[in-house]
């Protein structure tokens, strides 16, 4: 009898744990009644029948990275580049993901393979770096398209690295080394170029600026001889209007006979000092008649002046 009572619990003990499910957050138990799909457990407690019911599948809903390995591709200008990745993706369906396929994670690695060496031979070696993005979203679409009955949503998709044969990089070091120095003589060149510019420009604004002073000195000068004339004109003119004004005067005339004398002594003087050899006139010696000569040339030009006034 109490053998009896102590497996009668025995047994109620183990139904009771196999009639109970706890479920962890963000998991999902796939159950199967006698073979067949019966439903999803979500995250928490659950009942499920004893011997009839049973856990086939337990899922993670949690996003998980999955590594792409290093493959061989071939670009279009036919260079072979090394290249791995890692794919980003997360259960969204746990029946599918089940039943759909039979390891959707294997599935997932192989189509990034080929879709990724599809992708590299349609771009240039020189653009594979340039183009990572656009490979990425292209992986990303094509893998998530034909996962839609694989319950798994592939959020993204990042190539790793990019690695070209040891030949092919020496290559590339060398063009970009010869892309360097051309740009050094290129700026170099411009440099110079922009140099000789300012030279000349500098040389051209000097010469205008030197004959624009040429010309303003040549403007001065000529006003300043203008200037110099004039005034000499008019202290010649008001010279002359104060002589003819003192002849007007009483004992104008006796004043300028006495300098027109004077005048005549001194120039006779300096000529005989000025040479050993001297003609005079015939009536050199009648001083008074010479004078009265010269007075009525400077009354007859005074007479001209006033009929002309």
């Amino acid at each position: 009898m109490n053998i009896f009572i102590v497996s009668l619990v025995v047994l109620v003990v183990l139904v009771l744990l196999r009639s109970v499910k706890v479920v962890p957050q963000q998991n999902a138990y796939v159950i199967e009644r006698l073979g067949k799909f019966h439903e999803v457990l979500q995250p928490g407690i659950s009942f499920i029948v004893p011997f009839v019911d049973r856990v086939a599948y337990k899922h993670s809903l949690k996003e998980t990275a999955i590594d792409i390995p290093e493959q061989i591709c071939i670009t279009k200008d036919n260079v072979q580049v090394a290249v791995d990745g890692v794919v980003f993706m997360q259960i969204v369906d746990p029946m599918k993901a089940s039943y759909g396929i039979a390891n959707y994670k294997f599935a997932v690695i192989q189509l990034a393979q080929t879709t990724m060496r599809s992708e590299i031979g349609k771009i240039d070696l020189d653009k594979t770096f340039e183009e990572r993005t656009n490979v990425n979203r292209a992986i990303v679409s094509a893998i998530d398209e034909a996962s839609i009955g694989w319950g798994v949503k592939i959020l993204r998709y990042e190539i790793k690295n990019i690695t070209p044969p040891k030949t092919v990089l020496n290559a590339m070091e060398k063009q970009m080394q010869a892309e360097r120095e051309k740009r050094a003589v290129i700026l170099t060149s411009e440099g110079e170029k922009q140099s000789a510019i300012n030279q000349a420009e500098g040389q051209k604004q000097k010469m205008v600026l030197e004959s624009e002073a040429f010309r303003q000195r040549q403007i001065n000068e000529a006003e300043g001889q203008a200037e110099a004339i004039r005034a000499v004109a008019t202290a010649t003119a008001q010279g002359i209007r104060e002589v003819a004004a003192a002849l007007q005067d009483k004992g104008g005339m006796e004043a300028v006979q006495l300098r027109v004398a004077e005048q005549l002594v001194e120039q006779y003087g300096k000529l005989a000092k000025s040479t050993n050899t001297m003609i005079l006139p015939a009536n050199f010696s009648d001083m008074g008649g010479m004078i009265t000569a010269a007075m009525s040339v400077i009354k007859s030009t005074q007479g001209v002046a006033d009929k002309k006034s």
